[in-house]
């Protein structure tokens, strides 16, 4: 017996069928759209019935919002290598990976452009916070080896780091490469260079 054959006997059934419908959430969304999930659509790509979805997600958004968190908790884990900038610096990379991924640019477009519906505003809320939550303890580990100030706001470091990426990705869809992650983190955590006679002015 292969090791993939016990992994799917270990998950079961019900493990299956989730990572189905989750990974036919994602397929969706990548082609129409928050804004254009339905469940009968999702259900027919993941190869079950319609029941078998609303059995364990009462609504469209709610489905949305675990399929985006379990994917994002699979693609950009939150490390802990023992020093803030290096921290931060893995965790930039793996949101340029990301974001470089068919389905990652699908997605994060998608969820830019999801309309005003007050449901989906209130997931794609939800699902940021649940990941601010999750990397915010890299800034606290920070903030307990003395590398940065106590009073440090988290979810702003976290936004200041995250934003350049995705505006590069979504608006001017400039490459993002690892010099460009060193220099969103170097200078988010120590301030832009200085250099020449006017910086000494």
């Amino acid at each position: 017996m292969s090791g993939n054959e016990v992994r799917r006997r270990t998950g079961g059934r019900s493990a299956r069928v989730r990572s189905a419908v989750l990974d036919a959430t994602l397929e969706a969304m990548a082609e129409h759209g928050a804004d254009g999930v339905a469940i009968r659509d999702v259900a027919r790509r993941a190869g079950v019935h319609e029941t078998s979805v609303y059995r364990r997600w009462t609504s469209v958004e709610q489905l949305i919002l675990d399929a985006l968190l379990s994917y994002s908790q699979q693609q950009l884990p939150v490390p802990d290598t023992g020093l803030l900038r290096d921290d931060l610096l893995t965790f930039g990379r793996s949101v340029a990976a990301y974001l470089a991924t068919p389905l990652g640019t699908a997605l994060t477009r998608s969820m830019a452009a999801t309309g005003d519906d007050a449901a989906l505003a209130a997931s794609r809320a939800q699902f940021w916070q649940s990941r601010f939550e999750l990397a915010q303890v890299m800034i606290e580990r920070g903030m307990a080896r003395g590398e940065l100030p106590a009073d440090a706001d988290a979810a702003l470091l976290l936004e200041l780091l995250i934003s350049p990426l995705h505006f590069r990705a979504l608006l001017t869809r400039m490459p993002i490469d690892d010099h460009f992650v060193e220099q969103t983190v170097d200078t988010l955590l120590h301030g832009l260079p200085q250099s020449g006679p006017s910086s000494r002015r």
